[in-house]
């Protein structure tokens, strides 16, 4: 069992079947699930990406500057880290929204040790922001936080089962891992994680478990330590 996990959700995944923004049947799922997740007793981070309305890797291509196109993209997490923390929070559940970036009005500034109270108090506590720094995405604020509150795991919640050899959806013969190890990781260069983020969990021995956060129950089932998904280890 679990003592903490960090679960990290991309902002597209939010969008549901929409082009742009988020779907709130997808929002409210995630909710349920989380709070579905809590109950076990699991001390939960959570770290949100922001791609469903913003990517910094769209501002050069918009003629923005790289550096102000990455903090527009912290802001977007923010958008989803308040969206977020307003589902869990009507289910119930008591929530913490900690950003890298000071915005005293809608979140506590991140401190280590706060975050770490407020999940030994029980709370879910949601990363926005990312690092606070360009230049790094929330994969790698993912893997950051997950190692400064000393979590159990990094959950990558996507919307494939875990990972495979080839794309599934462009190569059918793609075979599934059940277990790999970083260095295969590397070496068949399979795409889990920025290279930054990667690194940081490979040289802190904290797993990766990737799989489908899209379908219902499936948080609960990892929690539980089901055989699900991809662990990376």
């Amino acid at each position: 069992m679990y003592k903490r996990i960090l679960l990290k959700l991309s902002g597209e995944a939010l969008m549901g079947d929409k082009q742009f923004g988020i779907d709130p049947e997808r929002l409210q799922q995630y909710a349920r699930d989380i709070k579905a997740a809590k109950e076990t007793g699991v001390e939960i981070a959570l770290v949100i990406g922001g791609g469903n309305i913003f990517r910094g890797m769209q501002a050069e291509a918009n003629g923005i500057d790289k550096v102000q196109g990455d903090y527009m993209g912290m802001l977007a997490t923010m958008i989803n880290g308040i969206a977020l923390q307003s589902a869990i929070e009507s289910q119930g559940m008591y929530t913490r929204l900690l950003s890298a970036i000071q915005m005293d009005q809608i979140a506590e500034p991140y401190i280590k040790r706060r975050a770490v109270r407020h999940l030994e108090k029980g709370r879910i506590v949601i990363f926005g922001a990312g690092t606070g720094n360009p230049y790094f995405t929330t994969d790698s604020a993912a893997a950051l936080r997950a190692i400064e509150i000393s979590a159990d795991i990094v959950l990558k919640g996507t919307n494939v089962d875990g990972v495979y050899s080839a794309d599934p959806r462009k190569d059918p013969a793609a075979k599934k891992y059940d277990q790999i190890g970083f260095k295969e990781v590397l070496s068949n260069k399979l795409n889990v994680m920025d290279m930054t983020a990667f690194t940081l969990c490979e040289e802190n021995n904290l797993p990766i478990l990737v799989f489908d956060m899209n379908v219902p129950g499936n948080l609960l089932k990892v929690v539980n330590q089901e055989k699900i998904g991809t662990l990376i280890k």
